[in-house]
């Protein structure tokens, strides 16, 4: 199953904004609910309980009731509240108009406060789903690199090490770090297997060969001897090609330590010379176009890169077919391109050229090398930090650009 690569998600609210608005529509509709209850009791309370007080007016002496006058003659006659009916409507009406204005100002100044409230309580929100949720932007920023990492197996070395109180997502970093542990323990395992393994089989392959040139070059060998001598040979010679490309390719998946300057084009200039006679024997004309491209690497390895290009060029091409490679340099990258006339590559089939042991959607068959050559290309590519890619050419073959770091 083909894993499909990581692509950004299209833009919705994240679950920090979904928990602000969570947080902040609750405290809102528990604001509105107080505010409303509030405001019924102050409404029922209001004034129910309120008695006024206030001096009577002076109504001078009334006819008949001159001889309740007191001493001195300076007595005045004062009145029941509830005899005066327009006071008392005056006094209603304040007290109405008391009320209704209380009640404005509790709605308006209550609704000012809420809102006020409201927003530092989604900004404070905010903030904290934000710390609660950082340990998860650790974890999805770690699952990022090692999806985009350009090896698959190259970031598994990565570890979350989560610290913090033991919740779930703590739980979740540790489970995603013993996974990432297992992951890699795995393809270490199998790069191990796959070196052991190619170093174990050139030692009886070196025999072999010296016993079938030994009988071969006897005196008394026959010409069926010799023919089918010359048919093990080949055989043989293919299978070192085959165990050295498998060590190259487990030795090329690991990340470059040392590095020494290098320049692409010395490299391509000095591949393109010693391509010259495979290149005669085959019938295709070698060009070599280079500008100065210096990098850091191994010279051993991206010369392999140079070598393994133009030789899959000279030999997946056609007799009076052509391979130019040119080195350049972009800003900050270097780039080599080799380019081959040859045969039409379908679009869909350039991803499986990359895969060992295959040529397009078949499998590699004898006379056309081991079927490690881009794969190798790509690993040591990888290691430097660098890419590579491979288009169609118009008209039949390949066009492959290697990409590396100045």
């Amino acid at each position: 199953m083909k894993l499909r690569p990581f692509s950004p998600p299209s833009y919705r609210l994240t679950i920090r904004a979904r928990l602000t608005l969570v947080y902040g529509g609750l405290f809102f509709l528990a604001g509105l609910a107080l505010l409303v209850v509030t405001y019924f009791l102050v409404d029922q309370s209001l004034l129910q309980k309120f008695t006024f007080r206030a001096p009577l007016p002076d109504l001078g002496q009334p006819p008949g009731v001159a001889g309740m006058a007191g001493q001195g003659g300076g007595t005045r006659v004062r009145v029941l509240i509830d005899n005066n009916p327009d006071l008392v409507y005056y006094m209603d009406k304040q007290a109405e108009s008391l009320r209704h204005a209380t009640m404005v100002a509790l709605l308006q100044q209550g609704a000012i406060a809420l809102l006020v409230v409201g927003a530092v309580a989604i900004a404070l929100g905010w903030l904290i789903a934000g710390r609660l949720l950082s340990p998860l932007h650790r974890i999805t920023d770690t699952a990022r690199r090692i999806s985009t990492a350009p090896a698959a197996d190259r970031g598994l070395h990565e570890r979350i090490a989560l610290r913090g109180p033991n919740d779930e997502i703590q739980e979740l970093a540790d489970t995603f770090d013993a996974m990432l542990a297992r992951l890699d323990q795995a393809f270490d395992g199998q790069r191990r297997f796959v070196a052991n393994a190619s170093h174990e089989l050139r030692t009886p392959l070196t025999l072999n060969r010296s016993l079938v040139e030994l009988a071969m070059h006897r005196r008394t060998a026959s010409d069926d001897v010799k023919r089918l001598g010359e048919t093990l040979l080949d055989i043989n010679g293919r299978h070192e090609r085959l165990i050295e490309g498998l060590l190259l390719l487990a030795r090329s998946e690991n990340e470059v330590v040392e590095r020494r300057p290098v320049d692409l084009a010395d490299i391509v200039d000095h591949v393109g010379l010693q391509s010259a006679g495979a290149a005669a024997e085959a019938g295709v004309s070698v060009a070599v176009a280079t500008a100065p491209a210096e990098t850091t690497g191994d010279p051993v390895l991206l010369e392999r890169v140079a070598q393994n290009l133009i030789g899959n060029g000279i030999r997946h091409n056609a007799a009076g077919g052509w391979v130019r490679a040119a080195t350049a340099g972009r800003g900050d990258r270097v780039e080599l391109e080799v380019s081959n006339s040859g045969p039409v590559v379908a679009a869909y089939e350039v991803e499986g050229l990359f895969e060992p042991f295959r040529r397009g959607s078949e499998r590699t068959r004898s006379d056309q090398g081991v079927g490690l050559g881009l794969s190798i290309v790509r690993a040591i590519a990888r290691a430097h930090g660098g890419t590579v890619a491979a288009r169609p050419r118009e008209g039949g073959g390949l066009v492959v650009t290697v990409s590396l770091p100045r």
